[in-house]
């Protein structure tokens, strides 16, 4: 594997990476820092341990979980099969963000693939999931690691957002979180099918940082988009992703009418805003300026939506992002975030 992306300067605790291994390998769930987002870990080869993530997180249990790697793993561990253009995504991406869809091995548990007959497997760049990697089961096992929250909520970028998810004391579900700072990416991998590759060529099955684009130039074909029989992937549902308080989005060019009709129907606003500015705006609360690009964008993302759901407003309104193919990852995730509360303006605004 390419381990170019490991380097960082994360200090390592070595005391506490030694005593989370111990957790997992006891059967124990730990919350663990990735690049992307925190993960809730557990032993990928223990159903027990993978049945005590879905109760903590309320995850339906056909839903699958993704399996964490060391930059050493044997991937045919994992994966029944590992096609050429797995190999060449590994060598081009990981570590990093990408997660690879494979037949599952016959021996790795029908738990940790929902039922399914393949595995979701990535390895992470941040260190000190790397760290704690290579010291659980001697760096040949692996770790099941959703997003550290409950599920369908919006995913933890800081050890303190998992404790605000899951608590801090002995009632809480996770035996131990790992603090490695906050998460570089901010939003989760991207997740490539390569199961059914014969048939189906390669599928993009969830968008992030490392866009489709990049995939196919390595890959020498465009990603095709899911069918009816792709495999179900997490972070894949409608909705997802969603703090408590609605979310709506809003082009820039009709915030201003639209803010102005919210104040006048007496709506409390918490705006998330990149170009457009809000301040002084009747009804707006509060206001969460956002970087130009797309990766500082994500970066923040999970975190302005966690701010501005304690904000005490009524709705989040979000600035309409470009529709440019970087911006497909960022996008994908406030489109699920706001998939529930779709017709809600309209709804307001007649009322």
């Amino acid at each position: 594997m390419n381990d170019k992306r490991a380097s960082s300067t994360v200090p390592i605790d070595v005391a506490a990476i030694m005593h989370a291994a111990r957790k997992l390998e006891q059967g124990g769930l730990v919350a663990f820092p990735t690049e992307t987002v925190y993960g809730l870990g557990g032993d990928a080869e223990n159903p027990a341990a993978i049945a005590a993530i879905y109760a903590a997180k309320g995850r339906p249990a056909n839903h699958p979980v993704i399996v964490h790697v060391s930059p050493e793993a044997d991937i045919g561990y994992w994966a029944a099969s590992v096609p050429v253009e797995a190999r060449r995504l590994i060598a081009s991406f990981w570590p990093g963000p990408l997660t690879l869809i494979l037949k599952r091995a016959a021996h790795i548990p029908d738990a940790v693939a929902g039922g399914q007959d393949s595995v979701g497997v990535r390895c992470p760049s941040h260190p000190v999931a790397q760290a704690l990697l290579r010291e659980f089961r001697g760096g040949k096992g692996g770790i099941a690691g959703p997003s550290a929250n409950k599920f369908g909520h919006v995913s933890p970028t800081t050890a303190e957002h998992v404790r605000e998810e899951f608590g801090s004391d002995a009632d809480s579900p996770v035996d131990y979180v790992l603090d490695g700072g906050q998460s570089e990416v901010g939003i989760e991998s991207t997740i490539v099918d390569l199961s059914r590759i014969e048939t189906h060529g390669p599928v993009l099955l969830r968008p992030g940082q490392i866009s489709a684009d990049r995939i196919a130039a390595v890959l020498g074909v465009p990603l095709a988009t899911p069918d009816a029989t792709a495999p179900r992937a997490s972070g894949t549902l409608d909705a997802h992703y969603a703090p408590h308080t609605p979310v709506v989005q809003v082009a820039s060019a009709e915030l201003p009418a639209l803010l102005g009709k919210l104040a006048g129907i007496g709506q409390k606003v918490a705006l998330i805003q990149r170009e457009f500015r809000g301040d002084g705006v009747p009804g707006v609360t509060v206001i969460r300026p956002m970087p130009l690009t797309a990766d500082a964008y994500a970066h923040d993302l999970y975190a302005a939506l966690r701010d501005m759901d304690h904000a005490g407003a009524d709705l989040i309104v979000v600035e309409s992002l470009p529709l440019s193919a970087d911006w497909q990852g960022v996008n994908d995730r406030l489109r699920r975030a706001a998939f529930d509360s779709q017709g809600l303006l309209a709804r307001l605004i007649q009322d």
